[in-house]
């Protein structure tokens, strides 16, 4: 069965792979990535520090509806989830799907996003190692591992985390 899955990120900053790894996976499995941003037009993704490729929004989140979707990515990239984090409309999408029940999955520095909605109290997460103290004083147990999930969440550290993260959420929208 085909599932539309929500990509959320911010105009810049994002790391290509974290994006193209799981919407390639996805669209091999058949199913319908689409790419919300707060604004319209491109977004900028970036290998490390280094600009990459652009991609075409398909909606601004504004105009999404959590219930148009199956599940939600959030890639990481480190500039990509400190921009989401200061848009209101992008952190109550985010709060709203974790509260839906529906798989969300946040790799590298994505988690700053769900810290930021204030959906971590109580879980165990796993990030790019900088995060930890964030993440511990948002109420979520850091653990050092390749994927990590705890109830409707799942978590990667980096990029070496693909095929687990990617792996993980394919079995998790079914």
């Amino acid at each position: 069965m085909r599932k539309k899955i929500a990509f959320l990120v911010a105009a810049e900053g994002i790391e290509r792979v974290e994006l193209t790894e799981p919407w390639r996976a996805l669209k091999d499995a058949g199913h319908d990535p689409v790419l919300l941003s707060p604004g319209t037009g491109e977004v900028q993704t970036f290998d490390h520090l280094t600009p990459s490729v652009k991609f075409p929004v398909d909606r601004p989140v504004a105009d999404a509806s959590v219930d148009d979707f199956d599940a939600l990515v959030l890639p990481g990239g480190v500039a990509n989830p400190d921009a989401l984090r200061q848009d209101e409309e992008s952190v109550t999408f985010v709060h709203d799907f974790v509260g839906s029940g529906k798989p969300v999955a946040a790799i590298c520095h994505a988690p700053w996003t769900l810290v930021e909605a204030d959906v971590l109290r109580g879980k165990t997460v796993t990030s790019w190692p900088s995060l930890q103290t964030d993440l511990r004083n948002a109420g979520a147990t850091w653990v050092d591992q390749e994927v990590v999930t705890d109830g409707n969440l799942i978590f990667s550290r980096n990029p070496d985390d693909l095929p687990a993260f990617t792996k993980t959420l394919l079995a998790a929208i079914g």
